[in-house]
Order: C-alpha cells, then structure tokens, then sequence
C-alpha cells in the first residue's frame, strides 16, 4: 500500500500495530519477543510512549540506543511483574476466541503430536500483567476454537478462576499480518479492530477457525507518519529484518 507516494510494507503495517498497544502505557516495562514487536516498542519509546522502559532481556534497562542505562536485578523485575507494571508481547502457536494462548504442545496432552516450547511464563504473565499477542502468520491452525492446552489464560479461564486471577489480568491487543484484534466485547470473545491495507473481511475469517465479531464497517490499520517510516527504516530497523519475518 501507498501512504501520498511512498509505499508501505505489510511489515510496517504490523510495526506500527505492535507500536500503538503501548500506546498510553505509562512508565512500564515493555517485554516485546519477537522482531516486529521489539521493532514496534522501541518505536513507541522514539514517538508517542516516551516513558516505556526496555530492557535487554537480560538484567539491563536499555536507553534509544540500546546503551544500558539502568540494572534490573530479578527481584525488582519480578515486582513489576506482579505488580501489573509489565506490557508483554508474546507468541501463540494457537490463540482461541477468549484469548487462551498455547505454545507447550499441540494434539491431546497425553501424547501430543508436537512438542513445543512448554508453558514457560505464560500463566504468570497473564494473570500478572497485561499481555498482547504477535501472530506473524494469521491462519486456522493458530485461530483456533480451543486451545489443545491452557498456557497464557484467557477471559473465560481467568473469570473461571475468579477475583485473584482477574485481578490484574488484560489481554489488551493481538496482532496479526493480517490485523489488530482485542477482546472488548460483552463476553470478552475476540473483536476485529482494524485490518492492515490489502486484507479484507472475508480472507481474515476465512484464516480463523472461528467467528470473529466486527462491526459493519471495519476499520484500516493506521498509516504511518512520515517520521515513523523514517525512525523504523533508517534508525531502528536499517537492515529491513522486519520484511523477513511478514514478507511483502
């Protein structure tokens, strides 16, 4: 797509996505895994959320230039943790239409099909803090009815669980190559808030193994501004590694 006369890649589409769930966060720690969200919370931290705090992943608070700038010993960062003071972005090797997220294994748990990474922090994360979701490849194997198993909770799981699960518990945005969802709906079931330019309605439901709710006029993920496309092109992502992960 086109914005005036330069042209605009599905992947910074999806950078500028990624950008805008920290968007009004205040000062909290973003934890972004993957290229394009890490690419789209340093491109926040440059524009409109300038009291993000990054980290390297590590023990480090990072500043613009990656330079450290602040220690982040275990028990600090758990504190934010627990506390509701974190912005995750995670993975999903399959999300379901409440926002229950697996990425420990697919088929049944007794002998699955696929091993997979395991459950890592997902529980503690989304009951602890408000977490997002990167899907770089929208389709019905990660749009699922049901996840095969439970590893970052959902709505439905989390109200389930009750008052000490919901308390903190937020699952802000997902963000797809094919668009933006959240769960801002009377029974917190997945919504469509914007598709990125060049998708339309029937192609995202067709990629998603269940209804999705939206409006009669779904809305276009948001251009880039000029000065966007330049941080993201020539200061943060100059080596164009975010075409690698959503192809033009």
């Amino acid at each position: 797509m086109t914005t005036g006369t330069v042209r605009v890649s599905r992947a910074e589409y999806c950078v500028i996505a990624c950008a805008e769930a920290w968007r009004d966060n205040g000062e909290v720690l973003a934890s972004p895994m993957g290229l394009i969200p890490s690419v789209g919370a340093r491109l926040a931290r440059r524009t409109f959320s300038p009291d993000l705090l990054l980290t390297d992943g590590e023990a480090m608070l990072v500043g613009l230039d990656g330079e450290p700038e602040g220690w982040l010993p275990y028990r600090r960062h758990l504190a934010m943790v627990t506390g509701g003071r974190r912005h995750v972005m995670m993975g999903a090797s399959q999300i379901d239409r409440f926002g229950n997220q697996n990425i420990s294994c697919i088929g049944d748990w007794a002998q699955p099909a696929r091993q997979l990474l395991g459950v890592r922090g997902a529980p503690v994360n989304t009951l602890n803090n408000p977490v997002s979701y990167w899907v770089p490849k929208h389709s019905t194997r990660v749009f699922v009815p049901k996840v095969d198993m439970i590893s970052g909770v959902g709505y439905d799981s989390a109200a389930a669980a009750g008052p000490s699960a919901t308390r903190y518990h937020r699952i802000p945005r997902v963000v797809s190559d094919l668009g933006v969802f959240d769960f801002a709906t009377p029974d917190h079931s997945m919504r469509v808030v914007s598709l990125h330019p060049g998708v339309s309605v029937d192609q995202v439901q067709e990629a998603t193994a269940f209804e999705l709710t939206m409006s009669a006029e779904v809305a276009h993920t948001r251009e880039p501004t000029p000065e966007e496309l330049r941080l993201v092109r020539e200061v943060i992502d100059p080596d164009g590694l975010r075409d690698r992960e959503v192809r033009p």
